[in-house]
């Protein structure tokens, strides 16, 4: 696969919650050309504790700079990464950290990552698979049979988007369009501390009519992952707050990871995500840090930093969290979207590594994450996007600064 292709695949999985098609021109936010900032490099301090060389100024590998720029330039408001390879730990950052100030944006920040949640939730499903307290193939509808769900959905289904729910932010299949809750646009602006039961979402979801027979095609659907909350915690007896700490947060060490509810605030060092929308004719442009994202209960409410989302993805690549038939199981693409259990899969040839694990994911405004990994964990990327205030083409800009970010991190560059 090209990483133009690439770069197309992420930008559609990046913003899904936000735009259910993307065929058409989406505003968003990015920075002014007056508050574009250059990239910090900064040593990592969790190299050492790694076995890792920190990077250092005779380090500062300019591909990577010029990659975090290219964000910038195509008018983001800033981005943080953190690489992971043969030659050590990188970690820097780009643009600004809140608009009208020349700060750079923390190399480990408090962000949300969005659907980047899917791939801890269906994690925790597969660990209680692995405790035999769930069967992949078994019927949901055995475990929750209060939901009301079609009998012939199984956990399987869930997990890998082939159950034919309704996408609860909206739903785009086969060329039609059908709104959801209030996800975009300035409904979601005037909307976007308001709070959902993840019962709620189903329900809502469940008033709709399913999008194809469960089983007989694959589409990108945020209720799969808020019914397998459900399911975590029907199964459990425990809140899925509880279980995500006890299973992954605690036993990894994640202090910068949560699950914050109705909290609508990022704690500590964060940068700040802007959002662009039409009012009355008129565009607008509001600073969305502080969002409640129980709109996308286990699907892509969490909060977390790229040293967590690099220890998480580094800990499941090396079977850490999972044994290694359901971590195969997990890694194993599946239909058109290329999707496992809770992970992209992508093959981006011999010049760059071979196969990638991945998530990336965005909330409805502001952010966006990116999490890949090699099958070994030896290299990983994780990364945090923020938007501005400039209008941005996502379709041609987004996947043109992210072709160049992989191509800098993941491919072979020449000595």
């Amino acid at each position: 696969m090209t990483t133009s292709k690439i770069a197309a695949s992420g930008l559609r999985k990046m913003f899904s919650e936000r735009v259910p098609g993307l065929r058409r021109r989406v505003g968003v936010a990015a920075v002014t050309v007056a508050l574009a900032a250059g990239v910090a490099v900064a040593p990592s301090a969790q190299a050492a504790h790694n076995g890792l060389p920190a990077a250092s100024a005779e380090q500062e590998r300019p591909e990577l700079q010029e990659a975090l720029q290219a964000f910038v330039d195509a008018g983001f408001g800033g981005v943080q990464l953190r690489l992971k390879d043969e030659r050590g730990e990188w970690v820097g950052s780009a643009g600004v950290r809140r608009l009208g100030s020349p700060a750079k944006p923390p190399t480990n920040g408090r962000t949300w990552v969005g659907s980047v949640t899917k791939t801890f939730t269906a994690t925790v499903v597969l660990q209680l698979v692995a405790e035999g307290r769930i069967k992949l193939d078994a019927p949901v509808t055995g475990y929750l049979p209060r939901l009301g769900l079609d009998p012939r959905i199984t956990v399987r289904m869930l997990l890998r988007h082939t159950s034919g729910l309704f996408n609860y932010t909206g739903e785009h299949y086969n060329g039609t369009s059908e709104p959801g809750l209030p996800s975009a646009g300035k409904e979601w602006v005037e909307n976007r501390f308001r709070s959902y039961r993840p019962e709620q979402l189903v329900q809502f979801a469940l008033s709709k009519p399913l999008v194809f027979a469960p089983g007989t095609d694959q589409n990108y659907s945020n209720t799969n992952y808020t019914v397998a909350l459900l399911l975590i915690e029907k199964i459990t007896g425990h809140s899925y707050t509880e279980e995500m700490q006890r299973r992954i947060l605690r036993p990894l060490r994640l202090t910068g990871t949560s699950v914050p509810g109705n909290r609508s605030q990022l704690p500590g060092p964060h940068a700040h995500g802007y959002y662009r929308y039409q009012d009355t004719g008129e565009w607008k442009v509001v600073d969305v840090s502080r969002q409640n994202l129980s709109l996308l209960a286990g699907a892509g409410d969490m909060i977390s930093t790229t040293q967590d989302l690099q220890t998480f993805i580094t800990a499941l690549m090396t079977g850490k969290l999972l044994p290694p038939s359901l971590l195969a199981e997990m890694r194993e693409p599946y239909g058109k979207m290329s999707y496992g259990l809770g992970l992209f899969v992508q093959d981006l040839g011999p010049a760059c590594g071979g196969t990638f694990y991945q998530h990336n994911g965005s909330p409805p405004g502001g952010y966006g994450a990116l999490m890949y990994s090699t099958a070994d964990g030896s290299k990983t990327l994780t990364a945090s996007i923020t938007t501005g205030e400039a209008d941005i083409d996502l379709l041609k800009d987004f996947p043109v600064a992210l072709g160049k970010l992989l191509n800098a991190t993941l491919c072979t560059q020449s000595s």
